[in-house]
């Protein structure tokens, strides 16, 4: 695990640090004006995979958590945020039915194979609440060549079918899917202005342009459904 955490520390750096301050600013904008429609300000919320945290630091929520395997990521973390360092397919430390959004971006892919995504998918399952959703975005291999593979750490190729497919064996049910949401990376990207950003969440209609990423929400199921 200690050389999985250090190799884990130097590609996140190599590959996030310079545009760091700008990827805040994107999500600054993302959950303010798309991804809270989700998350009730009281909500109960797991960053899965979180990274340098641009979306567990932005979102309004009451309690939150985040969970990585990389050690440098509580020095990028709010005060307010419970940081849980461990192996995502191990199980969580969280009670069941205790989160109300469970949500990760750009984080399965990396995982080394199918077998470990359907061990995360089940443990998220157990700790959302009824009712609860897991939001997930990611490369849309559909979408993508070469490119995808540009990724030392790129594993897991994946669709929003065959990702729905994967929630739906574990029981939950999809209440959104979204082929095209966002474009493929900010990795080497352009730094475009907010406004940019605002007006392409703004206008889905674009999204069939640019998007390369899926969008899938999926709901643990409620008591009695």
């Amino acid at each position: 695990m200690a050389s999985t955490q250090q190799e884990l520390s130097k590609i996140y750096h190599r590959r996030f640090i310079r545009t760091a301050a700008y990827r805040n600013r994107v999500w600054q904008v993302l959950t303010r004006d798309f991804f809270n429609r989700w998350v009730k300000p009281d909500a109960s919320v797991l960053d899965l995979g979180c990274g340098y945290g641009e979306f567990i630091n932005n979102i309004a929520a009451g309690r939150k958590f985040a969970m990585d395997l990389n050690p440098d990521a509580p020095a990028h973390l709010a005060k307010n945020i419970e940081f849980l360092h461990q192996d995502c397919s191990a199980p969580w430390p969280i009670a069941d039915n205790s989160l109300d959004i469970v949500f990760t971006s750009n984080f399965f892919e990396h995982l080394p194979d199918k077998e470990c995504l359907s061990r995360t998918l089940r443990q998220a399952l157990r700790s959302l609440k009824p009712g609860g959703q897991l939001i997930a975005l990611g490369p849309n291999i559909k979408y993508l060549h070469g490119e995808y593979w540009d990724f030392y750490d790129h594993h897991v190729y994946l669709t929003e079918t065959s990702l729905g497919e994967a929630m739906e064996v574990e029981g939950y049910e999809i209440d959104v899917i979204e082929p095209r949401f966002l474009p493929f990376t900010m990795v080497k990207a352009p730094e475009y202005p907010m406004f940019f950003v605002q007006l392409y969440i703004a206008l889905p209609w674009l999204w069939k342009f640019s998007g390369r990423q899926f969008l899938l929400v999926a709901r643990k199921p409620s008591l009695g459904s």
